[in-house]
């Protein structure tokens, strides 16, 4: 028996649904006109035969796509449920594309249906699928699905697969998407360009940013306003600030103007490299070419002018930023009275936290930090333990940072025993110590003559496993070496070394006086040349304890040497120290006086 039209195995039993005979006449067998009629009737006939197929395909692929989502194991169920269905003819697999809302479902239907005998691949159907996972943002299987089908998409489709790439950070692969554009002779647009050299700076892909821009130029694409803001933004991600100054110059004087976000990108490497000149020129013209300056920008610039000390001209643009009718935030007025405190203009300090609080911004304990920190750095210890107390009642006090910034200023003005108090308290309080908590009380100690006791708060810093600073010796080898104790500092400076903490430049210069006052001059020496080969700077007293001792013991050669060494670093000798050498030197009768000062001056 012929098997019958492949419609009609295909419908699902539960449909019964008849399959239509089509009927054929002989043209010319009831004369030329009835044979006409009846093949137009024959085609109005496959017409709607067609529509009924189309439409019963897509009433089962419906039915097939409620059990996809339903059943968690489908796939082994599927062909018991639809026996009569022929999953593998393109018409119907089409339709279940169409009816499946979830691409991912889409996806696993296809992979089912390619493990299916019969099932032939095409290039629309990978188009569908690869679509699908592009526009739903699956990049991940978008690549996976196109690496197992093996197939080239449209070139639009490509263009959509690299946004879709950039967007999921896989810039690389989206590089290599360019590359097998160009290969097929098709340029993608300007805006796809853009995206992905907007997604390389977010990715913090300077490379390919420049692989891109050459693409560009190779290809014979005209860079807009937007490229050249990309390029700024590398240019200052890799520290080359002039060559992105000198972009922005060129795209200014062309008449572009970048947006704002290069231009803070610019105004950002300009507070780090100090440049503050270069910063106050690009917020003129950011302002000049109506660039939206926003409360960022501002943000960036008084935060660098404060640090560099420069308060006139943050205060300039802070009052800038006011007139303009931007509301200075709680981050900016914490930024201006940190920057007036280390000024120790602490007045000016006062009188915006007082203009803040009438802006309706509650200090924080950021900003009660601040300025009782400045209080305590111009004297004003009544008003920062004042401060502290109102502090204290808004329940901003119980902090390591609250702690440590009130047992600093107490050790500053040598109140050591209410620090230690406090730092007691901080124990009852369940508040943690840290490495500046032990140093403040470190240093107070020591200032205070209590070497003993700031010997013993570092050995407590190292027993709670804390990384001591360079700052929690320095003092201790200072007081050390200035009480004679100078085989105790060197051991507190290899310790130092062992546990890897740099030393600060003054305690070199405090062991070789300390070694100078214990008649070890010569270690003394061997020390000043240790700081020699780190190319470390000593001090100028340094340099005069050793020439005056070098000279009593009769070796005027190294006192000679020093003091030619201590003129190549620029300091200033004083007269003695020369009367010193000329005297020490004509008691000597040496012959070459002559000749070795003449060398010196």
């Amino acid at each position: 028996m012929a098997r019958p039209p492949f419609f009609v195995t295909s419908l699902c039993t539960r449909q019964n649904v008849n399959s239509p005979i089509r009927n054929l006449s002989i043209a010319g067998t009831n004369g030329g006109v009835e044979g006409e009629v009846a093949a137009q009737n024959a085609d109005r006939t496959s017409s709607v035969n067609h529509q009924s197929e189309q439409q019963s395909f897509a009433e089962i692929a419906k039915d097939v796509c409620k059990v996809i989502r339903a059943r968690p194991r489908w796939e082994e169920i599927l062909l018991s449920d639809f026996p009569t269905v022929n999953f593998t003819d393109p018409r119907f697999y089409t339709e279940v594309l169409k009816a499946q809302k979830n691409v991912m479902l889409s996806l696993r239907f296809h992979f089912w249906l390619s493990s299916q005998n019969g099932f032939l691949r095409d290039q629309f159907s990978d188009e569908v699928i690869f679509s699908g996972l592009v526009q739903a943002k699956a990049a991940s299987a978008a690549k996976c699905f196109r690496q197992n089908m093996n197939f080239v998409p449209q070139p639009s489709c490509l263009e959509a697969y690299i946004q879709c790439l950039c967007e999921n950070g896989l810039i690389e692969d989206a590089l290599n998407v360019f590359t097998e554009l160009r290969g097929v002779g098709h340029c993608p647009s300007l805006k796809i360009r853009n995206l992905a050299l907007s997604e390389s700076i977010r990715a913090g892909r300077t490379d390919i940013v420049w692989k891109l821009y050459e693409d560009m130029t190779e290809s014979g694409v005209v860079a807009d306003v937007d490229t050249i803001g990309h390029l700024i933004q590398a240019f200052c991600m890799e520290s080359n600030f002039p060559e992105g100054h000198q972009l922005l110059r060129q795209a200014l004087e062309a008449g572009n103007v970048p947006s704002s976000v290069a231009f803070n990108k610019m105004i950002y490497e300009s507070c780090k490299n100090r440049d503050y000149f270069r910063l106050s020129s690009l917020l003129h013209s950011m302002i000049a070419t109506n660039c939206s300056v926003d409360i960022f920008t501002y943000q960036h610039v008084i935060q660098g002018l404060c640090e560099t000390r420069k308060m006139c001209e943050a205060f300039r643009i802070f009052n800038d930023l006011k007139n303009r009718g931007y509301a200075p935030d709680m981050v900016m007025y914490t930024t201006m009275i940190n920057g007036l405190c280390k000024m120790k203009l602490v007045g000016d300090a006062r009188k915006l936290w007082f203009e803040m609080i009438q802006k309706g911004f509650n200090p924080n304990e950021y900003t009660y930090n601040t300025l009782i920190h400045g209080y305590l750095t111009t004297n004003h210890l009544n008003e920062a333990e004042s401060l502290y107390k109102e502090m204290c009642d808004k329940g901003y006090g119980e902090t390591t940072v609250t702690y440590n910034t009130m047992i600093h200023g107490l050790c500053l003005y040598g109140r050591v025993g209410e620090a230690h108090n406090l730092f007691n308290k901080m124990a009852e309080n369940g508040v943690a110590h840290d490495v500046v908590t032990y140093t403040s009380l470190i240093q107070g100690f020591c200032k205070n003559g209590k070497i003993a006791e700031g010997l013993q708060f570092l050995y407590e810093l190292l027993k709670q496993g804390l990384q001591p600073s360079p700052a929690s010796y320095t003092v201790l080898i200072e007081k050390l070496c200035e009480i004679g104790h100078v085989l105790e500092a060197k051991s507190l400076w290899n310790d130092m070394q062992d546990r890897g903490v740099k030393p600060a430049m003054s305690t070199y210069d405090s062991i070789i006086l300390g070694l100078i006052k214990q008649g070890y001059v010569t270690e003394g020496l061997d020390w000043l040349s240790s700081m020699m080969k780190s190319r470390l700077k000593p001090r100028r007293k340094t340099f005069e304890e050793l020439i005056y001792h070098l000279s009593q013991a009769d070796k005027l050669d190294e006192s000679l040497s020093i003091l030619v060494y201590m003129l190549r670093l620029g300091h200033v000798v004083r007269e003695k120290i020369f009367h010193s050498l000329v005297n020490k030197l004509c008691k000597d009768n040496s012959h070459h006086i002559e000749m070795q000062m003449g060398y010196i001056v």
